[in-house]
């Protein structure tokens, strides 16, 4: 049966004035990066200037649409590619807490005796309206890339190589995807990320990177982290189905230390 593989990349954007004040931003504050996020996101760019783009999804909002629009004027790969502008791709609501301070929204969280990560304050999403965004755009994913890609890269389905060990925070820009040709560069947020992550291990069984804990796949990823996917789809009759996910590492920020 013929599959089609490809990488996902997701990143995080840059760091704005209201990360480093820690105030949350959600969806109602549209604020650009700072200039330690223009930074950020430069090294970004750098680090994943030779890395082979195919695709390119990108919230709507300013903080990520910088960020990807600096990675992408690195890249040659990303010369002739048009950003797909998704607002699928958002932030999560933070509800009456956008524009307060995290520690606050912690502390209710704490009165009403949940995880900070997981709590939804008054008019926000739930985690649940969040994973149903995440769900219809790795669906329209999957339908574009397939669309697009299958006619050329579609081959016979083989037994997979074992993936090399690699670590989740260092490793090579190019990791898990030398010689994949088909691959979509994802530039979203952190909350959104967090609930992305959690979808793909706990309901489509991605696997976790070697010596990596569940609790650390889904943590907060740091200002432009990059997580990488190995994602393969077949096609049934019209459509294109995911046939499996593995992950190869999750919020690697060694590019900002650099």
């Amino acid at each position: 049966m013929k599959a089609l593989t490809f990488g996902l990349t997701l990143v995080r954007h840059g760091e704005t004035q209201y990360n480093k004040e820690g105030l949350l931003q959600g969806q109602l504050i549209d604020a650009p990066l700072s200039e330690s996020g223009l930074q950020q996101a430069e090294a970004a760019g750098c680090y994943l200037k030779h890395v082979l783009f195919s695709n390119v999804f990108v919230s709507d909002m300013l903080r990520a649409r910088q960020t990807a629009e600096t990675i992408m004027k690195h890249n040659t790969s990303c010369l002739g590619l048009q950003a797909v502008w998704d607002p699928l791709l958002k932030e999560k609501s933070f509800g009456t807490a956008e524009g307060g301070r995290v520690q606050d929204l912690r502390e209710m969280a704490k009165a009403a005796g949940q995880n900070f990560l997981d709590f939804t304050p008054p008019e926000g999403e739930t985690q649940e309206q969040v994973k149903e965004r995440v769900k219809e755009f790795v669906e329209k994913m999957l339908q574009k890339i397939g669309a697009e890609h299958w006619q050329d890269r579609g081959v016979e389905e083989t037994s997979p190589p074992v993936p090399a060990e690699t670590s989740p925070v260092e490793g090579t820009a190019d990791d898990g995807v030398r010689g994949v040709p088909v691959h979509a560069l994802v530039v979203t947020h952190g909350a959104l990320m967090r609930v992305a992550l959690r979808f793909f291990v706990d309901e489509l069984h991605c696997s976790v990177p070697p010596g990596s804990s569940k609790e650390h796949v889904f943590s907060l990823s740091p200002n432009t982290g990059l997580c990488r996917f190995i994602i393969t789809v077949r096609k049934e009759e019209h459509t294109f189905k995911l046939s499996g996910i593995r992950c190869v590492f999750v919020h690697r920020g060694d590019h900002v230390q650099q």
